[in-house]
């Protein structure tokens, strides 16, 4: 698979209901270019692919609307929205907040938050300009998964706040 077909294949993934197979999100992943810390920040809105993975779910629980990357080390990976609709850091569910480093996943060193608060590492590729997939892997976790599969969009300056 080249970039391109994985570009359209991720899309198509993205806006289907049910489950989604790993193994094509991982022949996607293996296909998009890395990305740099510096690249990604801004304002983005986030979902999930559904796998099958045990947080699958659990953000819109709790009204997660995506990350914000202030900084390289200032990265709010839960924002989410309150009962008025008004966004904050939820700090509490994701026991503090992030920094952003390049990291080497799977082979390749790409952008990759790092939770401040637990052992959890966010690693991202380049889908296109305003899109970014992400891998969320966690201490403990084997080499091959299971893995919490999500996109992120970026937010046009003022359209999230």
């Amino acid at each position: 698979m080249d970039a391109l077909q994985a570009r359209d294949r991720f899309r198509q993934l993205r806006e289907r209901d049910g489950r989604v197979d790993t193994s094509e999100l991982d022949a996607i992943w293996a296909a998009l270019a890395t990305v740099r810390p510096e690249a990604i920040l801004g304002e983005w809105k986030g979902g999930e692919f559904d796998t099958g993975h045990p947080l699958n779910g659990m953000l819109a629980r709790a009204n997660w609307y995506g990350k914000t990357f202030v900084s390289v080390h200032d990265a709010k990976p839960l924002m989410c929205r309150d009962a008025e609709g008004g966004l904050y850091s939820n700090v509490e569910l994701g026991k503090g907040e992030a920094s952003l480093w390049s990291v080497e996943f799977r082979g390749e060193t790409t952008a990759t938050m790092v939770y401040d608060g637990q052992p959890v590492l966010d690693h991202f590729k380049q889908v296109d300009d305003s899109t970014l997939m992400g891998i969320m892997n966690a201490k403990g976790t084997p080499a091959e998964g299971p893995f919490y599969y999500f996109f992120l969009e970026r937010v046009p300056d003022g359209e999230g706040s």
